[in-house]
């Protein structure tokens, strides 16, 4: 199924520029909206739908019609309490200037709190398989300007449009200090709600012996796991399971001697 990108129901000279743009940009078709719904457009066209608006990005995977639109999500509220005790830098030993790999990319919470933790002299890398969901999360990251305070960390996330286990391959030995994976398991937790749109078009793959090795050929550090907590993937693989009492995930991490 392909992609078509149109505009908002009252489209103006700026958005038909900007809806050709992206159309041109990722090599799919631009059409005309005339007034027609999301789903009278699915019907119409058979296809995903990319809403060029002036206030943002959107995304219709077909059938859908809620959209998937970048926003900061739970890293609004994360950045705005002692990060040294956010869940995820205390598991994963995170220290300033380092390195880290997001292999599931998602809503990019998990990515701009940690770009905020680490700062200008580390790297925030998180991989994205989908590209009309990368492309939106690029957009995202470097446009949106609602929140002053994480302005600098979301600029300095960088997407890259591959599955994590392609991405890898590519990599050195050790050239991350953490390489961190948050699978959409079969098990749904309703807190990430606002990925609901896009989970049918997300890659839904679980982790496998070749994602694993190729995470801790990669990290120099750690390799951290977020899964439900009725996951046997931490035993499986061998992480050192947090439990975190009255929460529906765990983490769990690999230290890399």
């Amino acid at each position: 199924m392909g992609t078509i990108v149109t505009t908002a129901y009252r489209p103006t000279a700026d958005t038909i520029a900007e809806a050709e743009r992206i159309a041109g940009e990722l090599d799919i078709q631009f059409i005309v909206r005339n007034k027609r719904s999301i789903d009278r457009i699915h019907a119409d066209e058979q296809s995903d739908i990319l809403v060029a608006s002036k206030e943002r990005l959107e995304f219709y995977p077909m059938g859908k019609t809620e959209p998937f639109f970048f926003h900061p999500n739970s890293a609004a509220f994360r950045t705005k309490r002692p990060l040294e005790r956010d869940p995820l830098i205390e598991v994963s030993g995170l220290a300033r200037s380092d390195s880290f790999l997001d292999c599931t990319l998602g809503m990019a919470s998990d990515a701009i709190t940690v770009s905020q933790y680490i700062g200008s002299d580390g790297n925030v890398v998180g991989c994205e398989s989908n590209p009309n969901i990368a492309y939106i999360l690029k957009k995202g990251l470097s446009r949106y300007d609602a929140m002053p305070h994480l302005t600098e960390a979301m600029r300095r996330v960088r997407v890259v449009s591959l599955d994590a286990i392609d991405y890898l391959k590519t990599l050195d030995n050790g050239v991350f200090d953490i390489i961190y994976m948050d699978p959409m398991f079969t098990e749904e937790i309703k807190e990430a709600s606002n990925f609901t749109p896009v989970r049918s078009s997300a890659n839904m793959g679980q982790l496998t012996d070749e994602w694993m090795e190729e995470a801790k050929r990669v990290a120099k550090k750690a390799v951290v796991l977020k899964a439900h907590f009725r996951s046997q993937d931490f035993e499986r693989f061998g992480f050192e399971r947090r439990v975190r009492p009255n929460t529906k995930f765990h983490y769990g991490v690999i230290k890399i001697k």
